[in-house]
């Protein structure tokens, strides 16, 4: 025998006695997640957390969703539409909060946390820092890992849930506007925008983020002269830049502010607070000078409002006029456009909860994904937010630390 031929021979035979490294399967179980959209039960709230084509393509990887009945009507989604698509439509909410992730729109109430299991997962517009404490509590009571989806990050750094939505608050603040300023809705008859030969509208911009840019695309687009203000000059200068123009901009010094506003067909407030409640920068006097028959469309209500004549409205009744001011303080102005806000919001959960069940389990992907880690206020019932820590006196731990014992 050929000497080389008996070497590979005594090789092989060795390397077959040699402990094997055995892979870890990973239970199909494990992988299967079984998520809930439950009907939002916040009034007025319109929009749904998955249109029913990221629904079917949750089911197609072997997950299963339960829709409780009726909770896409107001998107113009039928049960039908679900079921369709693969989903399993649920008469009772309560049976609906027993899916191990539940998945919607507008924060929880007591009464649905009630519903909700041990140790469940919660992605939700939380907004604990103006809802109740006992709703805080009892997450953590129940051991939920709670996540706010305004605040998961993307790949780079940016909040695709807020960006989406302020896209469309933005467009949509600019189209409400155009209709109050019409003789349609008692306003003073003026087109929003102008046409050749005719004075062009004078649009105020009170903040320079998403809703701040989409606005201002909006009303350049109508043909409107636009300022903005904002005290963060990087976002004024990114919103030149991402408009391609130059544009009035200016800090939020009130004097300028204030003869801004004086001589403005609308004014948008479109500040973003980071924590707690937004700043009120235009205060009643600046209202009570500006045009008799003007627009104020108070984006930023839903965090307290950057206008002290700011009341919180809803759809049904939208307006009240203060001053000779029409005030729109609708909170979520998304709701307006339902079925498409619907879709921006599935665009982003779905691809989300894949992720989850590729890595698992929710636990597995947070430890890879610093974005997604930046959403959670409760992690396995251990609050991870130090507003609310110090807000409540409830003792907290940073999600970071937490994940590197995981």
């Amino acid at each position: 025998m050929n000497p080389s031929d008996e070497t590979l021979k005594n090789l092989s035979r060795e390397a077959a006695m040699q402990p094997k490294e055995q892979l870890v399967a990973v239970a199909d179980s494990e992988r299967k997640l079984y998520i809930g959209i439950p009907k939002e039960s916040s009034y007025q709230e319109n929009r749904v957390a998955l249109a029913p084509e990221s629904v079917a393509l949750l089911v197609n990887n072997g997950h299963e969703v339960w829709v409780e009945t009726g909770a896409g009507q107001q998107a113009n989604f039928t049960d039908r539409d679900y079921s369709e698509a693969g989903a399993r439509i649920i008469d009772s909410a309560k049976e609906v909060y027993k899916a191990k992730v539940i998945l919607k729109v507008e924060p929880p109430s007591l009464d649905e946390i009630e519903w909700m299991q041990e140790k469940q997962i919660l992605i939700s517009a939380l907004q604990l820092s103006i809802q109740s404490e006992d709703i805080l509590r009892m997450l953590i009571k129940k051991r939920i890992t709670a996540m706010a989806w305004d605040f998961i990050l993307d790949a780079d750094g940016n909040l695709p849930v807020v960006s989406a939505m302020g896209e469309i608050a933005g467009n949509t603040a600019v189209l409400v506007a155009a209709e109050y300023l019409s003789n349609y809705n008692n306003g003073v008859g003026s087109m929003l925008g102008g046409i050749s030969g005719v004075k062009p509208s004078e649009v105020v911009i009170i903040g320079a983020g998403s809703v701040g840019e989409y606005a201002t695309r909006a009303a350049l687009g109508l043909g409107a002269q636009v300022k903005v203000f904002d005290n963060n000059t990087y976002k004024l200068k990114r919103l030149q830049n991402s408009i391609g123009m130059r544009l009035f901009t200016s800090a939020l010094q009130p004097k300028v502010l204030s003869n801004a506003l004086r001589t403005a067909d609308v004014a948008i407030g479109a500040i973003r607070a980071q924590h707690g409640r937004t700043p009120c920068v235009v205060s009643e006097d600046m209202v009570a000078l500006m045009r008799k028959g003007s627009v104020i469309v108070d984006v930023s209500i839903d965090q307290g409002g950057c206008f002290e004549t700011s009341e919180v409205t809803n759809h049904e009744y939208p307006t009240f006029v203060k001053h000779g001011v029409i005030h729109y303080c609708v909170p979520n102005i998304a709701s307006r456009v339902s079925r498409t806000a619907s879709y921006a919001l599935s665009n982003i959960f779905a691809p989300i909860l894949l992720s989850v069940g590729e890595e698992a389990g929710i636990d597995n992907l947070l430890k890879k994904t610093v974005g997604l880690r930046q959403s959670v206020y409760v992690y396995n019932g251990i609050l991870t937010n130090r507003f609310l820590g110090d807000a409540y006196q409830i003792p907290y731990k940073d999600i970071d630390l937490l994940m590197t014992a995981f």
